[in-house]
């Protein structure tokens, strides 16, 4: 039989290594953001995982609104990328380009 603290600590291990990142309505943010601040003609890709390096899912338009799930600075670069969705897309795009709404 195992020991009940040895159970707990094994449940608990992938909570505690999966990453953290905040809800938008658990900390009152907005759950909408407007793309803005790209150069001129540009579109902001809305990626598999929150890495620059992963695959693109879509583009996002300058002024395109998304929806916002929370964001995160735990990501390979440790820059802050936010769970968005555009139409039937749900991916990451960068915090640097996304404008509360």
């Amino acid at each position: 039989m195992r020991h009940p603290l040895v159970c707990a600590a094994a449940a608990a291990a992938p909570l505690l290594l999966a990453p953290t990142w905040a809800s938008a309505q658990e900390f009152g943010r907005p759950e909408f953001f407007r793309v803005e601040g790209l150069p001129p003609g540009d579109t902001l890709s809305i990626r598999e995982a929150p890495d620059a390096d992963s695959p693109a899912l879509g583009q996002a338009p300058a002024r395109g609104r998304l929806r916002g799930f929370g964001c995160t600075n735990e990501t390979p670069s440790g820059l802050t990328w936010c769970r968005v969705k555009l139409g039937p897309i749900v991916g990451w795009a960068r915090r640097r380009y996304l404008t509360p709404e």
